[in-house]
């Protein structure tokens, strides 16, 4: 008797354990779906980030890239375009993306000799990029030299469709838990005598957006700053961003835009509890008089009236 226990148990051991690569490849197959499920099930229950997943046809802004650059790449750029566009139009993953990548985007953007509509074109493509479920991994290509968020932190310096497909760009970037947390990383580097982070980009992104003459800029702007407020931020991002959207509140704003601008006043009350209710006070307006656009949005500002005396 206890010799076959002894045999069942070995049995059910072996099969356990993994024959070969082919199971060896299904654990880890398994430890990826299991992954995905979290992050999907983690996606499902936060608030829905502001994206524009309907802004860009990507087709067409692929094509009038290559035709812009027709002629101007050298073979290895050439590859790296070819990876851009099986990742963005034949829907391969990141991984498609080889090491120069990156280089080859930097190039695009921020190469004088080459057309104008090079870096507006490459930046609306990212844009597209921004919300697939990967690009975590092409944005990790980037620890080392930082060059979207040095291009990023230039914003104001941009011409204003550029600076809308940027601000697109890290709009988007909210679209997936592990780009939105990339937006937020606080650890700095030296560039051009300042001492920067993707956290201190992202807020600049959202303030020059904000306060922009343009309405789409405006809309993105107050989208980003939505998405930051849904999120973990410091003090001092809740201090600068409050700054900014009482200055944007210095006109009436439509209702979608108060909203958003209200729901990041309303978080930023429980982030800074004592400095952005002292900011409001100070600089004003008060957000009671923005009464009567909507329900969602009477609701917050009664929130916001109760840390604001």
């Amino acid at each position: 008797g206890d010799f076959s226990q002894l045999n069942k148990m070995s049995e059910s051991v072996e099969t356990q354990l993994p024959a070969g690569d082919a199971d060896a490849a299904q654990i880890v197959q398994n430890l990826e779906d299991d992954e995905r499920k979290e992050r999907e099930e983690k996606k499902k229950n936060r608030e829905p980030p502001i994206v524009y997943k309907d802004a860009i046809d990507v087709h067409i802004e692929f094509d009038t890239l290559v035709g812009l650059i027709d002629g101007k790449l050298n073979e290895e750029e050439q590859q790296s375009l070819e990876e851009l566009h099986q990742y963005m139009l034949q829907d391969e993953g990141s991984w498609a993306l080889g090491e120069n990548f990156l280089e080859f985007i930097g190039r695009l953007l921020t190469d004088k000799s080459l057309n104008e509509g090079v870096s507006l074109r490459t930046l609306n493509v990212l844009a597209a990029a921004a919300l697939k479920d990967d690009v975590i991994l092409m944005l990790h290509q980037d620890r080392r030299q930082h060059i979207m968020m040095n291009y990023a932190y230039g914003v104001d310096r941009l011409p204003l469709p550029q600076q809308q497909a940027l601000t697109l760009f890290i709009c988007n970037l909210f679209e997936n838990l592990g780009s939105s947390e990339w937006l937020l990383y606080i650890s700095e580097w030296s560039y051009n005598n300042n001492q920067i982070s993707n956290i201190r980009v992202t807020t600049k992104v959202a303030v020059n957006a904000i306060l922009s003459e343009d309405e789409d800029m405006r809309d993105r702007g107050t989208a980003i700053l939505y998405n930051l407020a849904t999120k973990e931020v410091f003090d001092d991002v809740a201090v600068e961003l409050t700054m900014a959207v009482l200055q944007f509140l210095s006109k009436p704003p439509p209702e979608a835009q108060l909203f958003r601008c209200l729901k990041a006043i309303a978080r930023f009350c429980q982030i800074s509890a004592q400095d952005v209710p002292q900011l409001i006070q100070m600089i004003g307006p008060h957000p009671s008089s923005f009464k009567g656009s909507s329900q969602r949005n009477d609701d917050l500002i009664a929130e916001i009236s109760r840390k604001v005396r």
